[in-house]
């Protein structure tokens, strides 16, 4: 069924586009946490549906060694008309901002990615976020032609003056950066300068879920 074997549990309970090249099909020589990091658990709380996985460091983070103690885990409850997701991360800097997006594939070039908002540390390291949205197999973007678009960001990575037409992609992934270059050169993961912040000038990427494969991202696991 899957490129990679999944362990799959269900809970219930109460209840931007960015356009760049599409990769080929993901597959990572690089190391993976221990344990069974591309399992995707399911329970039942009340009576919602809550989805749980883990993300891992970036490729990046792991070839530039840096972040070792980093880990997250993700849990998204279906609540219906939305679903809303929550974000656990630690071993992380303290002190620190990061910007979360929803993605067409985990690692480079990432495809279409979709800005959900900011997870920032606390003084042990520890972020919490919880973003509202649609989670699940039916995530997508759609552009049936191009139009104009607001322009507010002339550097370093200029706002598009019209969007490209596309049909139908499906966003299954997640990941987040660091929110400036500097924060990740301190960390040790160098002083990429990427587009993946509101204002166009983040750091390199932190944490993925690039243990699945890039067309069976978690979130395609969620039936609607």
């Amino acid at each position: 069924m899957f490129g990679k074997t999944l362990a799959v549990a269900s809970v219930l309970g109460s209840a931007a586009l960015a356009a760049v090249a599409v990769a080929g099909p993901h597959a990572s020589a690089l190391p993976l946490p221990a344990g069974d990091a591309t399992a995707v658990k399911t329970t039942v709380k009340a009576a919602n549906k809550v989805t749980s996985f883990q993300m891992v460091r970036s490729e990046g983070a792991v070839k530039a060694d840096c972040i070792p103690k980093a880990k997250a885990k993700v849990w998204v409850e279906q609540t219906g008309p939305v679903e809303v997701m929550k974000v656990e991360a630690s071993g992380l800097p303290k002190n620190t901002e990061f910007d979360f997006f929803v993605l067409q594939v985990p690692d480079f070039p990432f495809g279409l990615a979709w800005y959900q908002g900011d997870l920032e540390t606390d003084h042990r390291g520890v972020a919490r976020g919880t973003f509202v949205g649609r989670f699940n197999e039916e995530t997508f973007s759609v552009a049936v032609g191009q139009a104009p678009a607001p322009v507010l960001h002339k550097s370093p990575f200029p706002d598009a003056k019209r969007n490209p037409a596309t049909a139908p992609v499906h966003q299954f992934h997640l990941g987040f950066w660091f929110n400036s270059p500097e924060d990740a050169d301190k960390a040790g993961c160098g002083d990429l300068v990427t587009p993946f912040n509101g204002e166009h000038n983040a750091g390199a990427q932190a944490m993925s879920t690039r243990q699945f494969d890039d067309e069976e991202g978690p979130l395609g696991q969620i039936e609607s």
